[in-house]
């Protein structure tokens, strides 16, 4: 599935950047057929050829983005819902190691860096060579990616020991949950680390729908009600009460059993 927000932003960064983006990739939950309106971003791979100016990727983020996700990237907010998030990666650097790739640059939200990347990781890699979506180049399997799988689970316990539980800790000690937080139902937050446990258990990548039924599974029945309410927010429903405290200690048990496979 393209949806039509991507062919947008691929047609004003052809405008900005002429003949620089030879290859177009959609990954994220619209590759893992889990895309839902309102909630998911869109998340890409571009191959970039020969020079690429810096202040007009930085421009792309403002300019080829939905009106409300504008609005949203203006209020600092980084998990916005329907913006277009992505990688550039110089041609060359596709076939090295995911964790050796030099990107160009990358935008998530109002967030960019020049030179960085998040997403040029063992998971996103896994997915574009799996599941990715090709708008424009060669099949994914023909890229000649090497996602590292020897380094998938290594991958994700340091997600999860480093980003998660510093969040987890710094959300337990707040008197209120985060502006995000209150307008999310902390479905990010729930659904997000059993995506990681899931990988780490399993070798396999899920979206963050999946992710919600397998720690139903997986997870103690005390968690069952934060569970339900975050899946019934991400399938179009009202934002949950928030739950703040119990969302850290989820996440902190997701953590601890992880750490145990």
């Amino acid at each position: 599935m393209i949806v039509p927000e991507v062919r947008r932003y691929l047609s004003i960064a052809d405008r900005l950047l002429p003949g620089r983006i030879t290859g177009f990739y959609v990954v994220g939950s619209t590759a893992l057929g889990a895309f839902r309106r309102g909630r998911s971003d869109i998340d890409f791979v571009a191959v970039t050829e020969g020079a690429i100016s810096l202040p007009r990727l930085r421009a792309l983020q403002w300019t080829a983005n939905t009106p409300d996700g504008l609005r949203q990237l203006a209020q600092g907010n980084w998990a916005i819902p329907g913006t277009v998030n992505g990688v550039f990666v110089p041609r060359e650097e596709l076939t090295r190691p995911v964790t050796l790739i030099r990107p160009v640059a990358s935008h998530s939200g109002s967030d960019f860096r020049a030179g960085a990347a998040f997403d040029v990781n063992p998971v996103t890699w896994k997915i574009l060579r799996e599941h990715g979506i090709p708008v424009r180049g060669a099949e994914p399997a023909e890229l000649g990616l090497d996602p590292e799988p020897a380094r998938l689970k290594e991958w994700n316990l340091a997600n999860l020991r480093g980003y998660w539980k510093g969040l987890a800790e710094r959300t337990a000690r707040r008197a209120k949950p985060s502006l995000v937080a209150r307008k999310t139902g902390m479905a990010w937050t729930a659904l997000g680390p059993p995506r990681l446990h899931h990988t780490i258990a399993t070798g396999g990548v899920i979206s963050k729908e999946a992710a919600g039924e397998y720690a139903l599974d997986v997870f103690d029945a005390r968690w069952h009600p934060f569970l339900r309410d975050a899946l019934a927010y991400w399938r179009g429903g009202p934002p949950a009460a928030v739950r703040h405290r119990e969302a850290a200690e989820f996440v902190l048990d997701v953590i601890a059993d992880a750490e145990r496979l």
